[in-house]
């Protein structure tokens, strides 16, 4: 199949080089890929349209025409813009090649403060892609100035409860109304949370520490995330108890702030590092042991402080600590081993593996060896669980279109499962579908794989869920 080259006039590449990719990296990584095709079977929006520039061998092919001097067009753009950031062909690729890295970096190339006319050596530096429409970059200004701040995205939501309680996030679902809205706007009224049940009914503040129960085995640090500790606080308290009670001391900071998780996924980095910066002070001040994150897509960035900072000599080795330190919470109980007792959940469970813990984190088995070991918990797979429900950061509330198509597919391969509970590791799964199952008129509880230890260790019923 011919592969088209981005529009535009080409540059000489030696004019562009120190500009553009002054280390060379992400060309070597761009040449790392044979295009064997190995990934094709795995990429949603492959699956989605069968368009070979919207696999990932067609965007690392225009990403190198970048590279090389081409200048990059709107359907360019579109193209790259189109990539969840699943990682599934990070994890099909036989070759190795680190897909996430060149995504970041080619996300970066359409942002604001990424590769603006500048000078350097007298020559004006261009813009690799052309910047974003009107539109979309209010769209992205009005997220990013909203989701990584707590105080904010809780003062947002009490809009989005008057939209509940009158009916509203219900009737988007008919396309009449739907249509009548913006197709962001509809994307997140879509996918409102209902307000917490059971334990989780009221706002959970963590005290600074809890005590381990028993004798103390481990002092780690816990990390609350943003989305997380607004719309499943009920999700962090169960977290703390399980720690506590397998004998850790847990330390919540209560000056942390976002990860920058966000941020990195969406090509923002010059924010991303700064977040990450305070996240790594705010940890290296608790003196722990590790640091226990219990949000997919947080862990994933907070792995990736290594990389981020490399380049920073006065940062690199504190990030390349904190990196070191950080456990997914599934991850982490593994390693640690279980003591506290467990009692029965006569429930039959699905497991969903979110991406960035599956594809980017290389965490699987985990969460499934936790599961098994409940009494009575009978656990169902997924089918065709490698692939991406369309939550994927902010994708779900920038591409609406494709990202409800992939919370369908998702949506009928869990109730496919006839289970009575679904389990993942991520808000951003839970609301996507959580979203989807209720489209299709699915009654199925979406819990945390804490607030299933939690209940198992409490020996308490599932009814709330």
């Amino acid at each position: 199949m011919a592969v088209p080259v981005p529009e535009g006039p080409r540059v000489a590449e030696g004019e562009i080089a120190s500009l553009d990719d002054p280390s060379g990296e992400l060309r070597k990584l761009a040449g790392d890929c044979v295009h064997c095709g190995f990934c094709l079977p795995s990429c949603p929006t492959y699956q989605l349209w069968g368009e070979e520039m919207d696999s990932p061998r067609g965007r690392i092919h225009l990403i190198t025409q970048i590279l090389d001097g081409a200048q990059g067009g709107a359907s360019t753009a579109e193209h790259l813009d189109r990539c969840l950031g699943c990682m599934a062909c990070v994890t099909a690729c036989p070759s190795g090649v680190r897909y996430d890295r060149l995504i970041e970096a080619a996300r970066g190339w359409a942002e604001d403060d990424e590769h603006a006319d500048g000078m350097d050596g007298g020559n004006p530096q261009r813009r690799l892609l052309p910047p974003r429409s009107r539109r979309d970059r209010a769209v992205r200004t009005a997220i990013f100035s909203l989701f990584p701040y707590p105080r904010r995205l809780r003062a947002a939501i009490a809009p989005l409860r008057a939209a509940q309680r009158i009916g509203l996030t219900t009737a988007i679902g008919r396309r009449e109304v739907a249509d009548r809205l913006p197709a962001e706007l509809a994307a997140v009224l879509r996918l409102a949370p209902d307000p917490p049940r059971g334990r989780g009914r009221r706002r959970t503040t963590l005290p600074q520490r809890v005590p381990a129960t028993g004798p103390r085995r481990a002092v780690v640090g816990m990390l609350t995330g943003c989305v997380q500790s607004v719309f499943y606080p009920q999700v962090n308290a169960a977290t703390a108890a399980v720690l506590a009670a397998e004998g850790c001391d847990v330390i919540v900071p209560a000056r942390q702030g976002c990860c920058g998780a966000l941020s990195l996924h969406g090509g923002r980095g010059a924010e991303a590092i700064g977040l990450a910066k305070r996240t790594i002070e705010t940890f290296e001040q608790a003196g722990v042991d590790a640091v226990v994150v219990n949000v997919a897509g947080c862990g994933s960035a907070m792995k990736e402080y290594t990389d981020l900072l490399a380049g920073d000599a006065d940062w690199a080795g504190r990030a390349a600590a904190l990196s070191a330190k950080v456990r997914d919470l599934s991850e982490f109980l593994a390693e640690l081993g279980p003591v506290a007792p467990r009692h029965p959940l006569p429930v039959t469970a699905a497991y969903h593996d979110a991406c960035h813990l599956a594809h980017a984190q290389r965490v699987t088995a985990q969460p499934r060896e936790l599961l098994r070991g409940i009494p009575g918990l009978r656990l169902t797979e997924i089918a065709d669980a490698g692939t991406c429900c369309g939550s994927a950061g902010i994708y779900n509330l920038v591409q609406p279109g494709p990202a409800r198509e992939l919370g369908r597919r998702k949506a009928d391969a869990v109730a496919a499962t006839g289970a009575d509970v679904l389990v993942s590791g991520n808000p951003g799964c839970a609301l996507q579908i959580s979203s989807a199952l209720a489209e299709r008129g699915t009654r199925m509880p979406m819990v945390h794989l804490a607030q299933v230890l939690d209940a198992s260790i409490r020996g308490e019923s599932t009814a709330a869920w």
